[in-house]
């Protein structure tokens, strides 16, 4: 028997050699906490892991990897333990610089999603507003050019970027 988000083994009422099922999830639950890994779509494992190092496989693996693609692979003292990705599990990608978060399907990486940014509680970015046209010639264009400096400023005001 398993838990239900990472599968990770659980004891049984009267278990012998409980240790081993501990220790198995308990390799898996370091490889998780505070996630991070060194690079993200490896296919081959590689040749000298130290312990503690973690990957993200990538859709080909090869030797201990096969059967294990998109999986968080970690070496540890006993081998390679994989852990499946839910949507959700997101890990800092070393090589990249960059965060990678599971969306339930597929490793999205670089990407970040939000309604807005908040910086020390001033919010600096929000959606998206509407364009602003480009100047289109006239007879006076000191007064179009002026008229899109305040669009633009307006624009940026909008959203957060400079104060009203």
């Amino acid at each position: 028997m398993n838990t239900d988000r990472f599968s990770l083994p659980l004891v049984y009422a009267g278990q012998a050699q409980k240790e081993m099922t501990v220790n198995e999830a308990m390799a898996r639950i370091d490889l998780l906490l505070g996630a991070t890994v060194d690079s993200f779509g490896l296919d081959t494992p590689p040749s000298a892991p130290a312990l503690g190092q973690c990957w993200i496989v990538g859709s080909s693996p090869t030797g201990d990897w096969t059967d294990h693609a998109g999986a968080v692979a970690g070496w540890t003292a006993g081998g390679w333990r994989f852990v499946v990705p839910r949507a959700g599990l997101t890990v800092w990608v070393v090589d990249q610089g960059l965060w990678a978060a599971h969306n339930g399907s597929i490793w999205v990486v670089g990407v970040m999603t939000a309604q807005s940014v908040m910086i020390d509680g001033d919010q600096v970015l929000s959606h998206q507003q509407s364009a602003i046209s480009d100047p289109n010639g006239g007879s006076v264009i000191d007064s179009e050019a002026r008229d899109k400096i305040v669009q633009l400023l307006n624009a940026l005001r909008e959203h957060g970027l400079i104060s009203p």
